[in-house]
């Protein structure tokens, strides 16, 4: 991951903090979304809402087709508003990182007292998602 593309979860982070600090916490999903793609908007950043991910097994199409909350410079964001993230809601942003063969996601959840913020990278040689935080972040910046 360069510095860019991690500043470009930043950014993100940013939109989501906006609409956090402006709207509340504990109001529906659809809501949250809405809210977002018009700071998006505004902030002149093209992020794909409800983008279609399309699977495949063994290159060949499936009738399955999940759509992630956002999809914005290779990267996917997935909303909740939930009193408490937990693993299904991660396992669905990891699902949509592996379908959609991208490195970075980002989940937010609205309903909590402050806006919960998960920044992933996904390391498919080793199959796992680093939860990315200001003490490791730097660690999988790639130095240019």
């Amino acid at each position: 991951m360069t510095k860019e593309e991690y500043m470009d979860m930043y950014d993100v982070v940013g939109v989501a903090m906006e609409v956090y600090n402006t709207s509340g916490r504990g109001m529906a999903e659809p809501i949250y979304q809405e809210a977002m793609a018009k700071e998006f908007k505004r902030r002149d950043m093209k992020a794909e809402r409800e983008k279609p991910l399309y699977t495949y097994y063994k290159d060949e199409l499936l009738d399955k087709i999940y759509y992630a909350d956002f999809y914005y410079k290779d990267f996917v964001i997935e909303l909740k508003s939930v009193e408490e993230v937990n693993s299904e809601h991660r396992t669905q942003l990891f699902n949509y990182m592996r379908i959609t063969k991208q490195h970075r996601g980002i989940h937010f959840n609205f309903g909590e007292t402050s806006l919960h913020t998960e920044r992933y990278l996904y390391l498919p040689q080793y199959d796992i998602f680093v939860l990315l935080n200001q003490d490791n972040y730097r660690d999988y910046i790639n130095q240019e």
